[in-house]
């Protein structure tokens, strides 16, 4: 597998982590899973994420679902794996075990305990010594689940720190203004050009991100074509088109942006469409009511329905 660099553009969907009704790894839908998002045209996986359950995993079935992930990608995209963790050591070998396997990069988030600009940077000084010189690694930037804010100054002068960070997942909601500097900075040739994925949920913010630089997104929801038709329609030059794709999910997008049952949407959402088995999250987790469930329905059926409309 090519190593991933800072040219990374596109989709990179961040997956679900599928489980039984028992609470056990499905690495059957987990092959459906990938067979799907291969379909739709993603430019890479990313697993492990924070809607991937990763803290919910024990270490070796950390392990078992990443080499299942990637011996079913068989090297068609890149795959990302999520090594955040609360120490270094098992930082360092989640990275050495998951590159070991294929995976094309990591991906760290600061951890909640960090709170000055120089935490911060020293921190992110530590994980390049940790992953070494021969694993590139994404930044995560998402102060709605870490607690953590990165300003710009901080951003740049860890990629200044770092050669092997080669992208940004910028997810602060909404965060175009920082969007624009991170970008205005590597135009002026202040800081090296990285690879800026977004990851504000499902692509709440995408059209507008690429608008502002964006290369792409990395984040997940229930129907990656509207991020990834979105991408192509910008790319072209379309951008009222790329607005009108968008437009047509909306709805179903900000219904599965809800805090605390919002993953249990998603993995329902995929039920619904043949994706996986069981839309169970793991315990502890969040069950979707009788009121929920007709919500959604009712959700897919006028998103079908401006589909046609635009088609």
């Amino acid at each position: 597998m090519k190593k991933l660099d800072a040219s990374a553009r596109g989709v990179y969907l961040i997956a679900v982590t599928p489980f039984t009704d028992n609470g056990e790894l499905d690495l059957a839908s987990t092959d459906r899973m990938v067979d799907f998002c291969l379909e739709k045209g993603v430019s890479g996986l990313t697993v492990l994420g924070i809607m991937g359950e990763a803290n919910k995993l024990t270490a070796q079935e950390s392990r078992d679902f990443v080499k299942r992930v990637l011996a079913r990608v068989a090297g068609r995209v890149p795959v990302v794996v999520g090594a955040s963790a609360n120490g270094f050591a098992p930082m360092r070998e989640l990275t050495e075990s998951v590159m070991a396997l294929g995976a094309a990069g990591v991906m760290v988030a600061p951890p909640s305990m960090l709170r000055t600009d120089d935490q911060i940077v020293a921190y992110f000084d530590m994980v390049n010594e940790t992953l070494g010189p021969d694993v590139p690694w994404v930044l995560q930037d998402h102060p709605v689940s870490t607690g953590v804010q990165m300003s710009v100054a901080v951003i740049l002068q860890i990629l200044k720190n770092s050669a092997t960070c080669i992208m940004l997942k910028h997810e602060d909601c909404s965060g175009l203004t920082k969007l624009s500097a991170i970008r205005a900075a590597s135009e002026r040739g202040d800081v090296r050009r990285v690879s800026i994925l977004c990851g504000n949920g499902g692509g709440l913010f995408l059209p507008e991100e690429l608008s502002r630089g964006a290369d792409g997104a990395m984040t997940g929801f229930a129907y990656p074509e509207m991020m990834i038709d979105v991408c192509h329609a910008h790319v072209a030059g379309n951008i009222e088109q790329s607005h009108d794709i968008f437009d047509a999910y909306l709805p179903l997008a900000r219904y599965e942006q809800q805090a605390g049952i919002g993953l249990a949407v998603r993995k329902h959402l995929l039920v619904q469409r043949g994706v996986i088995a069981c839309a169970a999250v793991r315990k502890p987790g969040p069950k979707l009511s009788a009121a929920d469930i007709a919500d959604i329905t009712r959700l897919m059926a006028r998103q079908a329905r401006r589909l046609s409309e635009i088609a």
